[in-house]
């Protein structure tokens, strides 16, 4: 059940859209953000926008042409997201801000029940994927890799 305080910590009514950071997210988020490389130019970007670049495009799920122009290039947005999802940044940024709701909801931090369906059941009993025999038929190879294979055209057409 809703309550006053649970309407206060899910208020975003200050923010500019609803996919920013709050102030307390982003003290919670910011420890998380890689510094800048040694060496080179100084980062430019303020890493809080492009955040909220990466949450606006995350749910809002619009084209990154059509990213409003108060948030940073779509290019230096992009750069960053690539660069955190192969870093593992972002996974720990939503990990941090799962547990965070979860505990602002007062909910354990991790949770102690998990559903399986019917379909993952089966699966697991069976075995999965291993159970399912690879293709029957044998992969064909081209003639043209074979070197019986000799060409029908004359060098004069």
């Amino acid at each position: 059940m809703w309550k006053a305080e649970h309407r206060q910590a899910a208020n975003r009514r200050g923010l500019r859209y609803p996919s920013d950071l709050t102030d307390a997210e982003w003290a919670l988020v910011e420890p998380m953000i890689p510094p800048a490389k040694r060496g080179g130019r100084k980062r430019t970007a303020d890493m809080r926008e492009v955040l909220n670049g990466i949450f606006y495009v995350l749910s809002t799920g619009c084209q990154w042409n059509a990213l409003p122009t108060d948030l940073p290039p779509k290019s230096t947005i992009y750069d960053y997201l690539d660069l955190w999802d192969w870093d593992g940044t972002l996974e720990r940024i939503h990990e941090a801000l799962y547990l965070a709701v979860r505990e602002q909801a007062g909910r354990e931090a991790s949770p102690t029940v998990a559903i399986i369906d019917a379909q993952s059941a089966k699966g697991a009993q069976k075995g999965g994927r291993r159970s399912i025999r690879r293709g029957t038929t044998r992969a064909r190879r081209s003639r043209a890799a074979s070197g019986t294979f000799s060409s029908t055209r004359s060098a004069s057409c």
